[in-house]
């Protein structure tokens, strides 16, 4: 969690917690919106502070905990989901933003129970370490796949690149992205 120094309280303040609470003794002015998506296929309705991030949504709001969050400043990709079928870093995505379109987490990539190529690829070339980071890199190689993006292992690695691992799955991820791609004897 992301902390600030706080001029107003002399000390450190989580900027996440900062929202709808007091600060300096007064309320800071709270806008209420109704919202609705697509979430995972399904249609969701919320009603939400309009400053509420994408990422605070998915998991406060619609318990869409696979969404990580690691840095809160867009840094690192683990809060990486598909927002009409491209990738976005849902901590820096106003939930009001996403308004009647297609958002899609990792738990939305299975269907009737089977993984996705991507995620069974995952599996297969042990693509994660602690896997924390593992959703937001998915989801990346997903978009990054649909985006055509797969030629060499240099071109993954680059369109990858802002998926941060903190283990040192990199090699694994590249494999398998490239077997995902149809590209598992290059």
């Amino acid at each position: 969690m992301t902390c600030v120094p706080s001029p107003l309280l002399g000390r450190r303040v989580s900027m996440r917690h900062s929202i709808g609470r007091y600060i300096d003794g007064e309320q800071s002015r709270r806008r209420d919106i109704a919202l609705s998506l697509n979430l995972n296929g399904s249609a969701r309705r919320l009603r939400l502070d309009s400053r509420l991030t994408l990422l605070d949504a998915l998991r406060e709001h619609l318990g869409m905990t696979g969404t990580k969050m690691g840095c809160d400043q867009g840094a690192c990709g683990a809060c990486t989901v598909l927002l009409e079928r491209k990738r976005v870093l849902s901590c820096l995505v106003l939930a009001a933003q996403c308004h009647g379109r297609d958002v899609t987490t990792i738990e939305g990539l299975a269907r009737d129970g089977q993984l996705h190529p991507v995620q069974e690829a995952f599996i297969r070339h042990d693509g994660f370490q602690c896997g924390y980071c593992t959703p937001g890199q998915i989801m990346s190689a997903v978009a990054l796949l649909e985006e055509g993006r797969a030629g060499s292992d240099e071109e993954i690695r680059e369109f990858m690149s802002g998926n941060l691992c903190r283990s040192g799955a990199y090699p694994n991820i590249v494999a398998a992205i490239r077997e995902a791609a149809g590209r598992e004897g290059d």
